[in-house]
């Protein structure tokens, strides 16, 4: 068993005192003094616990343990050159992997901006992207699933759950996404510069994903009514389209109207204005990881662009 772990600059003195056959010969090879590769020599075999290498003559060979050594050196320097070669090409960028977890709406606004930007300074980084609403895409960061996770929320209360929800992760702020109202082209209101929330109480609705609707509904009542959703769906495009056949009127994020451009739709400024803090998170371990921090970076230049 051996005394201590074995040292890889250890094994590189060996291989060359065996390469060459001298320690003097090997001193010269490795670019240090001859009682630094006879120092290193000696560390080595104490923690072999065992001789490596005798003197013949006015040379020197290996003993059995150190032949074995040997064989099995070049193999561990092997591997140890290409990690260390893999982890600098990881952290000089030449490298790297990012799983990135989006809503739809940001999939398709800031997304490619910032994914081709990345390519472009970067182009060996992998970005990999699904699609998931928050409080899921929140979940998956959590969970390991991905790396950056955009999301998004609405104003909570202080103290409030949703308030707290990124508590414990990286939050790089993005925008402040307004919600615009939807109506049908030939809507008595298609003209309106801005409409209040309650001259739609009596409107049916074409309510977004789980959060959004959750939103609607608290908006609505503090304007005092509950809307009559006729239909909901997370898809923007479904939405707009229902609107556009006059089947209802909804309030969407900006960034999902940016994103659908729909047929038969008018869009009005609805007051109180409500907005959604949109961001982009990810772990604190993962935060110094360059291809991540590459990422964050390139999110935040695209939503500045956007301003």
């Amino acid at each position: 068993m051996l005394g201590r772990v074995i040292e890889a600059r250890h094994l590189r003195v060996l291989r060359a005192v065996a390469t060459t056959g001298s320690f003097s010969a090997a001193a010269r090879e490795l670019g240090c003094t001859q009682p630094a590769v006879s120092q290193q020599m000696k560390a080595l075999e104490a923690s072999a616990g065992t001789p490596l290498i005798v003197r013949a003559g006015r040379g020197m060979r290996l003993t059995q343990a150190g032949e074995a050594l040997v064989r099995h050196a070049a193999g561990i320097l092997a591997g140890l050159t290409a990690a260390e070669e893999e982890v600098a090409a990881i952290a000089g960028l030449r490298a790297g992997r990012v799983r990135l977890v989006s809503f739809p709406s940001g999939s398709s606004t800031l997304v490619p901006t910032a994914l081709a930007a990345l390519r472009a300074e970067h182009p060996g980084t992998q970005v990999s992207l699904e699609e998931a609403e928050p409080p899921r895409s929140v979940e998956m960061l959590r969970a390991g699933d991905c790396d950056v996770a955009l999301a998004f929320r609405y104003g909570g209360a202080a103290g409030s759950a949703e308030s707290q929800e990124w508590d414990d992760l990286v939050v790089r702020p993005l925008l402040s996404d307004r919600l615009v109202g939807l109506v049908p082209q030939g809507h008595r209101l298609a003209s309106a510069e801005s409409v209040g929330i309650g001259e739609l109480a009596e409107e049916p609705w074409i309510a977004g994903c789980p959060r959004c609707r959750g939103q609607l509904v608290q908006v609505c009542a503090e304007a005092g009514f509950t809307p009559r959703i006729d239909f909901a769906t997370d898809d923007y495009p479904a939405v707009v389209g229902l609107v556009g056949a006059g089947l209802g009127v909804a309030v969407l994020p900006r960034l999902a109207v940016e994103a659908v451009r729909g047929r038969g739709v008018r869009e009005v400024r609805v007051e109180p204005a409500v907005r959604r803090e949109v961001v982009a998170l990810t772990l604190t371990d993962l935060e110094q990881v360059p291809a991540v921090a590459a990422t964050l970076r390139q999110l935040e230049r695209a939503a500045a662009a956007r301003v």
